[in-house]
């Protein structure tokens, strides 16, 4: 008895299933959705999509975000206060940030964290136009917001050694205590982090 599925919906099924977080069952059930209940014209609109993304996205020439032109929107906005950069892992992170609506400086995307267990070292991550950036003195104040990971810390301890050298205020955002979270539920990291975030009451 036959029980492989057929080659072409086997390459759509390997397709889901290299996305990360999706398993082999989630990956079939993707599969047999687009194929039992798309109709055609959806399926070529999910397919022009994928294929815009290499086509018109890009990364922002400036600060590692990504955008449909060589800036991002951020970089090109006047009204931003471009002499503050907030420092984040991810442009997941940095969209994340941006959702909230404080924040009014630009950005700047690492692409990572330094992980001596993953082995991310400090080349493999975009540091250098920030450096450089603080060189020209285009910058008065960076803010890291890295994760509250080990990994995080690492990287916002290396960063704040690095720019300790040039005339520029480096600043890190507060982890700590969620609202209304549980402290009997929290790990360790977030508990450290309020200590240390603490303030006058």
């Amino acid at each position: 008895m036959n029980n492989k599925y057929p080659d072409t919906l086997q390459k759509l099924i390997d397709c889901f299933e290299g996305l990360p977080g999706v398993g082999k069952k989630t990956a079939e059930r993707y599969a047999l959705y687009v194929f039992m209940h798309m109709k055609e014209e959806e399926i070529v609109d999910f397919s022009n999509a994928l294929l815009s993304l290499h086509k018109d996205i890009h990364i922002c020439s400036s600060c590692g975000n990504i955008s449909e032109h060589e800036l991002c929107s951020i970089c090109s906005d006047t009204t931003r206060n471009h002499r503050q950069i907030l420092v984040v892992e991810s442009i997941k992170d940095l969209f994340t940030l941006e959702r909230v609506g404080e924040y009014k400086g630009i950005y700047h995307v690492l692409n990572g964290s330094i992980s001596f267990t993953k082995g991310i070292g400090i080349d493999d991550l975009n540091i250098e136009p920030l450096v450089n950036k603080v060189k020209n003195n285009e910058v008065s104040e960076i803010i890291l917001a890295t994760n509250a990971t080990i990994e995080g810390e690492t990287t916002a301890k290396y960063l704040n050694e690095l720019l300790k050298q040039y005339d520029v205020k480096v600043t890190r955002i507060a982890h700590g205590l969620p609202v209304g979270g549980d402290i009997s539920y929290l790990d360790e990291m977030t508990l450290i982090k309020a200590f240390e975030g603490r303030r006058e009451y």
